[in-house]
């Protein structure tokens, strides 16, 4: 009878650790891989488990009856003895001991701003930051009348290169666990994207719903739905984006840990996960497909670049003397460009001084990395001069693009009002940073910022966009004061364009009336097209 009982009690025991186990695991996922904590954790967790229970079963009261106990005592050894791995292999695999390996983890190319750098069209500038975009997608979504009730818009918001264009996408999501339950058997209809050149917002809706999403609870969580499909893979930061067909997918960068047990954290595989499906791809990181564009999440690439600038000279000296030591400026942006989005940030010494030595442009993609030389204003300087033109107005600046504007690095800005809705733009030369200029549209902004380039003599004054020419006969004309100037805005006959032209520099226009022949040349832009010359 002892030993039967006895048996009971094991198999008793096992079962709950089983169950226990089982429940653990599925709620918090851990990749089975000794490269992740979690999974040490996990094994912690079980063994804690079996000890307590047999503390239960024997009655134990004192620790000095646990180290009579040699079941106890040994349980008692197997977690010190992971523990010290943990704690040996932490110690091991930080840049402490690695300095070298860190810093050489990341290798940026120096390279020519005016070389890498075009002047591009500005329907392709993303001049909308996350914020806007969420309050578009918000705004979007109330609209929908027949959809607004159950689901809302995830705070993902990824942006992306989509045929061309900078744009954000974020799934729709359950609008509570009540409207999962009701919903979850048809999927989530459609997902929002938003361009983020010109503010266009589409509630792009489904043949086939979203299945697969984080808003789902059981086995279609994608986290869930990830792990049981990889059970070793350590997957990083995954996010949501869309094909060159406008199919949902999540991209899913696998962790690669190349420094020691735990340390040297890269990215080796990306997994894409098609959300209406659930269909996996596995891919190592360098045949990512070229639709792809976040492979590499920002936060650890721009980790990368700081080991890198940090470590140049030891450990020792990026804590004590950081001589020579540099490090990203605290925020950052991206920019389409080559068809991938790469992540735009400044770079800064150490002991930061309100000026950027250079900054980095890196892939999401491939993680290639280009370091720009050019010393100047840092963005959060550049953001409080142009916020500094418009004080009257209390607009506040979103974070800075750098771009070629005329052949000069220029930050380029979005100033906003108090509900988060864009009302002006600014460009903020970066060597320079007092030199600003505002414009109700990118195409005026730039037109002014290239002639206040010219009076001071900072640049040959070339104009970003190719000027453009018009004729034809005048048959709408309507007139509109702007921060005190006075506009004239045509429209020709045959031409669905609008043009805009500033009598301060263009005051000939007002010889001009409805009916008259005009030849225009300007620059292309949306809404209005900006007049810089009238040829008579």
């Amino acid at each position: 009878m002892k030993k039967r009982g006895h048996l009971k009690w094991k198999l008793l025991a096992l079962l709950t650790v089983i169950v226990i186990g089982f429940i653990y695991y599925y709620i918090t996922l851990p990749a089975i891989n000794i490269h992740n904590k979690e999974f040490w954790t996990f094994i912690l967790v079980l063994i804690a488990i079996l000890i307590a229970m047999y503390v239960i079963r024997k009655k134990v009261t004192s620790i000095g009856e646990i180290r009579e106990n040699k079941v106890l005592k040994s349980g008692v050894i197997l977690m010190g003895l992971l523990l010290l791995i943990l704690l040996v292999g932490t110690l091991l695999s930080s840049p402490i001991v690695n300095a070298k390996k860190y810093q050489s983890m990341m290798v940026p190319e120096e390279r020519d701003f005016t070389e890498d750098i075009p002047q591009i069209s500005f329907d392709q500038i993303p001049i909308l930051d996350r914020d806007s975009a969420v309050l578009l997608g918000n705004r979007k979504m109330g609209s929908m009348i027949d959809m607004v009730s159950q689901f809302e818009v995830s705070e993902l918001y990824s942006q992306i290169n989509y045929q061309g264009d900078p744009v954000r996408v974020s799934p729709l999501i359950y609008a509570s666990t009540i409207k999962w339950f009701t919903n979850q058997a048809d999927g989530i209809p459609a997902y929002m994207m938003i361009d983020m050149a010109n503010q266009d917002t589409t509630l792009v809706k489904l043949d086939k719903p979203i299945k697969y999403s984080e808003s789902e609870h059981l086995n279609r969580n994608i986290y869930r739905h990830l792990r049981f499909r990889f059970p070793t893979y350590i997957f990083d930061q995954i996010s949501f984006e869309i094909d060159d067909d406008g199919v949902p997918y999540w991209v899913c960068p696998v962790s690669d840990y190349t420094i020691g047990l735990f340390g040297g954290r890269t990215i080796g595989r990306v997994v894409l996960c098609n959300a209406q499906t659930g269909e996996t791809q596995d891919y190592a990181i360098g045949d990512c497909p070229q639709w792809v564009d976040r492979a590499y999440p920002a936060d650890l690439l721009l980790q990368l670049y700081n080991y890198h600038g940090t470590l140049n000279n030891g450990f020792i000296n990026s804590v004590f003397g950081q001589k020579g030591c540099l490090k990203t400026t605290e925020g950052y942006n991206y920019i389409a460009m080559d068809d991938d989005v790469w992540v735009y940030t400044g770079i800064t010494s150490v002991n930061s001084d309100q000026s950027n030595v250079g900054f980095l442009l890196i892939n999401q993609r491939t993680m290639e990395t280009r370091y720009y030389g050019i010393s100047g204003a840092e963005e959060f300087s550049a953001m409080g001069s142009a916020e500094g033109q418009v004080q009257n107005l209390g607009y506040k600046a979103a974070f800075p693009l750098l771009l070629n504007i005329a052949n000069e690095p220029t930050y380029i800005l979005a100033l906003k009002d108090d509900a988060g809705l864009v009302k002006k733009y600014a460009m903020v030369n970066v060597e320079k940073y007092q030199d600003v200029s505002i414009g109700d549209t990118i195409s005026e902004c730039q037109t002014a910022y290239v002639k206040m380039l010219k009076a001071t003599g900072n640049t040959s004054g070339t104009v970003a966009e190719v000027t453009e020419k018009a004729v034809g006969t005048i048959s709408r004309m309507a007139t509109s004061v702007i921060d005190g100037n006075s506009h004239y805005y045509l429209v020709l006959e045959g031409n669905d364009k609008i043009f805009d032209v500033s009598v301060a520099d263009l005051v000939q226009i007002v010889r001009y009336a409805m009916g008259d022949q005009i030849k225009l040349e300007y620059v292309e832009g949306d809404p209005t097209c900006t007049v810089t010359e009238i040829v008579e």
